[in-house]
């Protein structure tokens, strides 16, 4: 067995439990062309996932969320391994989400939907989502909306758009009020500072309901 081959077997390994069953494996040769360091992180509230180029001694960096659920986990390193082999085919001066990305994002997708094991509602976003490739899952409210079906239900939080306009909720921490929606996603006040926010129409929240 060659070397590249039990490197690979070492990663499928360990990134089995994070990933939906038939897809480590796919996954581990993304990391055989280019050397990576890959770090599943805490959650961040800001990003899903995070690519840094090799810079001063340093390789390539990718972060992943740890909390995301496996079809979440799969879209957003195969995201992030687009911005990798984007940034070392056309340069670093390319938009990070550019024309470059999109087609190299594309290309690392194509196999993972042609394999016929997603579900077919996933399958159908990420199709759909390919015809106008969004920054991220995040941006894509269609096929964001279809992964939390496969999230850990909490009966504390419903999503933003559920609420009716002018309801108090509690977003990582802080109080806001619920406004008009506007294309896809909320402005919303921040009730200490009055600050104006946009806010996506599927965030997870807490509603204060008071008598």
């Amino acid at each position: 067995m060659s070397n590249s081959e039990e490197l690979k077997i070492k990663i499928a390994t360990q990134l089995e439990k994070y990933l939906p069953e038939g897809f480590s494996s796919m996954v581990a040769e993304l990391f055989l062309p280019i050397p990576v360091k890959f770090k599943i992180v805490n959650p961040r509230n800001t990003k899903l996932g995070d690519y840094r180029p090799a810079n001063n001694g340093q390789p390539h960096r990718i972060t992943i969320n740890g909390n995301l659920n496996p079809y979440a986990f799969l879209i957003t390193t195969v995201h992030e391994f687009a911005h990798l082999q984007a940034h070392v085919r056309y340069g670093r001066y390319i938009q990070p989400h550019g024309n470059e990305w999109k087609k190299t994002y594309r290309e690392l997708l194509l196999p993972f939907i042609e394999t016929k094991i997603l579900p077919k509602e996933i399958e159908n976003a990420l199709i759909n989502s390919l015809v106008n490739t969004k920054a991220s899952s995040c941006s894509d409210i269609d096929l964001s909306r279809v992964l939390k079906n496969y999230d850990q239900q909490n009966d504390d939080y419903v999503l933003l758009e559920t609420l009716p306009i002018n309801t108090k909720f509690n977003l990582q921490g802080k109080l806001f009020i619920k406004g008009q929606l506007r294309r896809k996603r909320f402005i919303c006040e921040e009730i200490h500072s009055k600050k104006k926010y946009l806010i996506y129409a599927i965030a997870e929240v807490i509603p204060i309901f008071e008598n």
